[in-house]
């Protein structure tokens, strides 16, 4: 029995030990069935997801649990990204996130209202030392929402390390029940090297894939020759959602060695922009679908990303025969495998056509400066992966700055001289940047020195001056001017500016600051009247709001309470 019993042991141990993360130290956030709608690492715009989002039945107000005890070591409330979000430091070092939350716990909203409150703000961020908001494990800390940049009700919940890096919280034991393989759904070739090609293309090619009955995939033979690499669009699906997630793991061979491999289990926050150089960007760009490339460019720092020959990249001889496979792997070890059939064919290309004359040559590792008529661009050193041509062009007001095919690693600067322009319009004029077809301007963030317009953007395009001359918009939602609102607990107005978009408010009852919460996605102000701020019978409520150019309206307007 005792010799049983250490053999158990043993294997625990064992066991244990073959995880660097601890398997029973947090439990779920929720205590409602884990339903994901967002999977650790899966490719979002300029990022990789740095949590699990959970469902939470297309509801907000579902109790958020701590996940073990610690601290409440941050918080921070914004209109935009996490939200209200609440972050928890534990004793083992880690970290948890807990984000678009609808509100915190009581002591939490207290601690927080008493800082909005004295900041007079609804956004910040503050850092709590450890005695100030201790949290036991499985306490109450908020309640789920929809608030930030949310696309719909849920939790998003990360676990961090001691160096801020995201991980999955999956590798901590959280299980989500999950049978399904993951999906090929497309497969790309990628002519690599001068004189490369396949299927006699040099450039991107589609390549045709089969689904086998064992559930497998297989794709067509295809002619190649030169250094060529791969790329692939596949999601996964756990068993509870319909959605199309990210996957865990991806391993290509080349005739049997491996070749590269994608591990999606931790990546930090300095990485996260580089997602732009790991799928084809200009691919994004046309179809707004994600091909993950398979090889290692030039300046890709990507630690999960892990070369075992010549960065993923294979080179095909003529007259010969390989094969290319990629295995792709969901969290619970589902899989699909790929099999590309290769024979090696040396063809005679045709010349390649010279750059158009009008395309300006930028040199990644240099700093380089557009200047045409008004506008000038400020290109900062390794802003490009590399050396790139691209369009400059300026026809009075109009920036035309490419197409935005290349990800770009930092902003560039774009100046417009405004001094031919009445002082009345310049403190309206903006720059913004032109949609795809032409139809819509969008406000880029614009600093104005003197008689220079200056917007900071990593995205080429189409740019141009708008002016903002309208005032924002304000209106009462659930009362009118002289009404009684005693049965109330809340008091909503509608805020709004549809040129350059809102950049603050301030609103004052009787003279004092009261706080209103601003959700971006319904232009809705909202006070809770349980702040007790507000002991008056006649109240007088003044908003004054300003958008982005400096407009500003005020507005003003009584109600009464007992």
């Amino acid at each position: 029995m005792k010799a049983f019993l250490f053999l158990f042991l043993s294997v625990v141990t064992f066991c244990n030990a073959q995880s660097p993360y601890p398997q029973n130290y947090f439990t779920s956030p929720l205590d409602i069935t884990l339903v994901l709608s967002g999977t650790f690492a899966e490719l979002r715009s300029n990022h990789f997801h740095s949590g699990l989002d959970i469902k939470t039945k297309g509801k907000v107000g579902f109790k958020t649990y701590a996940s073990a005890e610690g601290y409440v070591s941050r918080i921070k409330i914004s209109r935009y990204g996490y939200g209200k979000a609440l972050y928890i430091t534990h004793p083992n070092g880690y970290t948890t996130v807990y984000a678009h939350l609808q509100k915190f716990a009581p002591k939490i909203e207290a601690y927080v209202k008493k800082q909005q409150y004295k900041k007079e703000t609804f956004e910040l961020e503050l850092f709590p030392k450890a005695e100030e908001l201790k949290i036991s494990s499985k306490e109450v800390i908020a309640y789920t929402g929809n608030t930030g940049g949310s696309g719909g009700p849920h939790l998003h919940f990360e676990i961090r390390d001691q160096q801020e890096r995201p991980i999955n919280p999956m590798l901590f034991g959280f299980d989500i029940k999950d049978t399904t393989n993951p999906v090929v759904h497309e497969l790309y070739g990628y002519p690599l090297s001068e004189g490369s090609h396949i299927n006699g293309e040099t450039s991107r090619v589609k390549i045709r894939i089969i689904k086998l009955p064992n559930g497998q995939y297989k794709s067509e033979q295809i002619t190649a020759f030169g250094t060529i690499g791969f790329g692939v669009i596949s999601t996964d699906r756990q068993d509870f959602a319909s959605n199309k997630n990210g996957v865990s793991f991806i391993t290509t061979f080349f005739n049997g060695s491996k070749s590269l491999e994608v591990d999606f289990k931790r990546f930090s926050f300095d990485e996260t922009k580089h997602l732009n150089r790991y799928i084809d960007y200009a691919y994004f760009f046309e179809t707004k679908k994600r091909i993950q490339k398979l090889f290692i460019e030039s300046n890709n720092p990507l630690k999960l990303l892990k070369s075992h020959a010549a960065q993923g990249m294979v080179s095909i001889e003529d007259d010969t025969n390989s094969i290319y496979k990629i295995s792709i792997n969901d969290f619970k070890d589902n899989k699909s495998d790929l099999s590309i059939p290769i024979q090696g064919l040396k063809k005679e290309l045709p010349e390649v056509e010279p750059d158009a004359l009008n395309l300006r040559h930028i040199i990644a590792n240099e700093e380089t400066i557009l200047e045409k008529d008004n506008i000038s661009v400020q290109i900062f050193k390794d802003s490009f992966y590399e050396d790139v041509a691209i369009n400059f062009e300026v026809t009075n007001d109009t920036l035309k700055l490419h197409e935005p095919i290349f990800p770009l690693q930092k902003s560039m600067n774009i100046n417009f001289d405004i001094s031919q322009y009445k002082n009345s319009d310049k403190d309206q004029l903006f720059i913004g940047s032109v949609s795809r077809y032409g139809n819509k301007l969008y406000y880029t963030p614009t600093k104005k020195r003197g008689n220079t317009l200056t917007a900071r953007t990593k995205y080429l395009g189409h740019y141009t001056l708008g002016i903002d001359d309208e005032n924002p918009k304000i209106k009462t939602i659930n009362f009118k001017n002289g009404s009684w609102i005693s049965n109330y607990r809340y008091l909503k107005i509608k805020i709004s500016d549809q040129i350059s978009g809102i950049k603050n408010y301030r609103a004052t009852i009787n003279g004092q600051w009261i706080l209103m919460e601003y959700d971006t996605k319904t232009q809705t102000l909202t006070h809770d009247f349980n702040d007790k701020i507000i002991t008056d019978t006649k109240n007088n409520l003044k908003i004054i709001v300003t958008d982005n150019v400096g407009n500003s309206t005020t507005f003003e307007t009584t109600f009464y309470r007992k």
